[in-house]
């Protein structure tokens, strides 16, 4: 497949909105959960709370980052969302690259959690919500290597 930075084209940004580099080394050999999501979605603002627990618990044990790429119908939706949020994000204003992604993954509803290899783009689990909700709570089979 393709590289993490390659997928986004230099388009993520941190909390702080500051362009962020994926060819940094501290992506290097990272898991990445690529987040589809938004603020108008009852589903999306019950999982999220549950995601940011298992983020804050396993981000550094489990070499663990997420890119919250959003399905908002504003930007004003998507910032007040993204304030729950401790990860990185795709600009908003990439409407086009987000579109690509969800084809790209098959993204088919919301909220979806997608886990890649970051140094391959290689998918390692499409259902990674259903996991972190109902299967594997704790993360102990994390992550979840599902094709």
């Amino acid at each position: 497949m393709t590289s993490l930075a390659d997928l986004f084209d230099g388009h993520v940004v941190n909390n702080s909105n500051e362009e962020v580099d994926l060819n940094d080394e501290k992506y290097k050999g990272k898991i990445i959960g690529l987040y589809f999501s938004a603020h108008w979605c009852p589903p999306c603002r019950g999982f999220t709370p549950m995601l940011t627990e298992f983020y804050k618990t396993h981000t550094k044990d489990k070499n663990f980052e997420i890119i919250f790429i959003s399905s908002d119908r504003d930007e004003r939706a998507f910032n007040e969302y993204c304030k729950d949020m401790p990860w990185l994000k795709l600009s908003y204003s990439e409407r086009k690259k987000k579109e690509e992604l969800a084809k790209k993954f098959q993204i088919t509803g919301i909220p979806t959690l997608v886990l890649i290899d970051g140094d391959s783009g290689d998918i390692l689990c499409k259902d990674a919500r259903d996991k972190i909700q109902h299967k594997d709570q704790r993360g102990e089979s994390f992550p979840w290597r599902s094709l």
